[in-house]
């Protein structure tokens, strides 16, 4: 690899400074706010994607389908600047460049307390012979080389929440059965950083490409280079953001902001969800159904929606796993609209899972391959075949508007017109292996390395926008209601239309505990809707315990489906249902009722979200930053700002240990149960029988 060597005339104009490079590059640094900067590498011969689909700062439109020019500034405050011979300054953020060898220093322009700093020895390397571009940074350690500064990010990372000493990848795979504490990558592309830094400021990183990117916070030493940490682009550009705030908070409101928020939802979307693939996929499934509806009415479970499974779309055989996205499976349910009519009656809206490959007998596959609606391969132009769900199919490009139209017309005549409200976009993972494989590129191609999770970005949004259009013509002459979907992929700007959540879980109780920390990872990444299959999706059925800890565990999440797809003794099929151990059912049901008793309260967290881009679960830290025992490893979350979490995730545990954080002298936390009164600042051990959920309000 090479270091960049910048030739020593800095252009200063206006916000910016440009850096010559002898390769005939520009590298520039911009202040675009009090406290938000840029930091650009243009190639002589000009951007390798000059788009982008993640950034759309407050009060701009939506970024066109066909992307932002990356060199707009518009939604930009451009801010005052101080400018010397070597540096630039707003009243809150200073920067210094240095050219010899190339180095940016970020300090606080308040106190000069220092943020970030380029390595010393070599900022920026690139490799020509892969494209692959390294930044690198200082790391500050202290006595015995122990790490001071805090990393966190990078969305649905697993483990502990600081990732310093780790190595991570961003790069979206279908990660069914995952390792819940060291599994990676899992199924989204979030290149975004938040770091406590040395002098206790809080840093906010963003590298605005597509292209997999691998992050090393300390893993990697070499003597000759100190202590740093790096992110490493694999051949896309280097187009990073910088942003920096006294809490986190201040951080991810500021990222927020710059990559459009986060959308507004119905209330009906708030409340307990199911999905029962094993029923969908059963021989006589509409029939299931039909019995599901009763058993929730019979065991008083407070329900809201219904998630169908792909399995309405099944192929051949009792369980045949191929899945053919707007079909119905006519012999399975004979009277679809009738059925999705029944569940409206019984109070349950609809999202039904939708894919975005056909396979290579779908009865739209010769159409669509005409109209070059798939991705290709740029040698020979023919649809890229890979495998899929038990079969070979294509995916379908959503760079292209071919595809687009056709999936929004189907979605509307195969799912909506059915009674159906939402689309949930799945298996969008798009990991497609073939190196020759290119999208559209909306008329200027992209190859798939650089525009993979786009694709799962465009795809929720086709579905997102479809949805919007269907119910302003069905509801002309009322005002539109905030649309819901759902995504299990894609990249930031992905929260400006889609729930997520942690995917394919493993039911294990090692599950249940660190599935808790990659909730609060994806929050205080920017994903705030977040959740995760309630019970475990895949894998072995939960006891009744484990179960039971589950759905306490979940209750308030912003997202709670029971999720699953497991084979049972016979080998059949078997989902997760609250009535599945009758020993825990009135319990678990009363866990779900405890989300209802607080609906008001989330739906206020999930305004809170879009207006003022707050995260509804968060880490204690997030609102307790000085408190130095909120950083400490925990099982713990709080729920907005007035309630603590504290759930129950070792088998047969019946008390907790918990911390509750310091409040102003006045205050004090009480168990939300009991109102047991409990001093802030201190660790006490609570009663946690099987039935209960500890959970404390300031």
């Amino acid at each position: 690899m090479n270091a960049l060597q910048a030739l020593p005339d800095v252009a200063l104009r206006g916000t910016a400074a440009t850096v010559p490079l002898a390769s005939g590059d520009e590298f520039t640094v911009q202040l675009l706010g009090e406290s938000l900067a840029r930091v650009t590498l243009k190639p002589a011969a000009g951007f390798k994607e000059p788009r982008t689909w993640a950034i759309a700062p407050d009060g701009t439109p939506d970024v066109p389908w066909e992307g932002r020019d990356r060199a707009s500034l518009a939604g930009f405050d451009l801010p005052k600047v101080v400018v010397t011979d070597s540096s630039l300054s707003t009243s809150r953020l200073h920067v210094k460049i240095q050219t010899s060898p190339l180095r940016l220093t970020w300090t606080d322009a308040r106190d000069q307390q220092p943020i970030a700093a380029d390595r010393v020895t070599s900022g920026y390397m690139t490799e020509q012979r892969t494209g692959l571009i390294r930044h690198y940074l200082e790391r500050v350690v202290g006595k015995g080389h122990v790490a001071v500064e805090k990393h966190f990010g990078l969305g649905d990372k697993t483990g502990p929440l600081d990732l310093t000493g780790r190595r991570l990848r961003t790069g979206g795979m279908d990660s069914i059965g995952f390792d819940p504490e060291h599994g990676d990558p899992l199924y989204k592309h979030w290149p975004f950083t938040l770091s406590r830094t040395a002098s206790g400021q809080w840093l906010g990183l963003y590298y605005d490409t597509l292209a997999t990117c691998a992050f090393d916070f300390g893993c990697e030493h070499d003597m000759y280079h100190g202590f740093y940490r790096y992110a490493e682009i694999d051949d896309g550009d280097l187009d990073y953001y910088l942003m920096v705030g006294d809490t986190p908070a201040e951080v991810i409101s500021q990222w927020m902001r710059l990559i459009g928020g986060t959308a507004r939802v119905p209330a009906w979307s708030v409340g307990f969800a199911q999905t029962a693939m094993g029923l969908a996929d059963a021989p006589d499934a509409q029939n299931q159904l039909d019995q599901f509806i009763g058993k929730v009415k019979s065991h008083g479970v407070p329900i809201s929606s219904f998630h169908y499974g792909s399995g309405y779309s099944t192929g051949v055989g009792a369980y045949g796993k191929q899945r053919y996205v707007f079909t119905w499976n006519t012999a399975k349910f004979p009277d679809p609209k009738t059925l999705n009519k029944k569940f409206n009656a019984n109070g349950m809206r609809l999202v039904a899972n939708v894919k975005p490959c056909l396979l290579n007998d779908h009865p739209a596959y010769e159409s669509m391959k005409t109209a070059g609606g798939f991705i290709t391969n740029s040698k020979t132009g023919q649809p890229i075949i890979e495998p899929y769900w038990d079969g070979m199919g294509s995916h379908l490009d959503f760079t292209n508007r071919a595809s687009i139209d056709w999936w929004q017309k189907n979605l509307k005549a195969k799912v909506l017109d059915y009674g159906i409200d939402v689309g949930w976009n799945d298996n969008n993972e798009y990991a497609i292996l073939d190196d020759d494989a290119v999208s559209g590129g909306f008329g200027k191609s992209i190859p798939m390395h650089r525009s993979k999770p786009l694709h799962s970005l465009l795809m929720t949004r086709a579905t997102y926008e479809a949805q919007k259009s269907y119910q302003l013509q069905a509801n002309q002459d009322m005002v539109s209601q905030p649309i819901y979907t759902v995504s299990r992929a894609g990249s930031p700007g992905i929260q400006r239309y889609a729930q997520t959540w942690s995917g394919d879980n493993t039911t294990s109780w090692r599950t249940l505990k660190w599935n808790i920390r990659t909730g609060l990872q994806m929050s205080m990444s920017g994903m705030f809707n977040i959740g995760h299959d309630v019970g475990g999706f895949y894998g072995p059925i939960p006891s009744p315990e484990l179960f039971l800890r589950w759905v306490q565990a979940c209750s308030l999440n912003p997202r709670m489906v029971m999720n699953s797809w497991k084979q049972d003794a016979s080998g059949g099929h078997f989902s997760n249902v609250p009535w599945m151990h009758p020993e825990v059912t009135k319990d678990v049901v009363a866990a779900i009722e405890l989300r209802y008793k607080l609906m008001p309260y989330l739906l206020e967290c999930f305004e809170r979200a879009s207006a003022n881009h707050e995260p509804i679960i968060r880490p204690t830290f997030y609102d307790f930053p000085d408190d130095e025992e909120c950083f400490k490893d925990s099982d713990d979350f709080m729920l907005g700002s007035q309630y603590l979490v504290s759930p129950v995730v070792e088998e047969g545990a019946r008390s907790r240990r918990v911390y509750l954080p310091k409040l102003p002298a006045n205050q004090a936390w009480k168990d939300f149960e009991s109102g047991e009164v409990f001093a802030a600042g201190q660790y006490h051990t609570v009663d946690a029988p099987l039935a209960k959920l500890p959970l404390f309000k300031r």
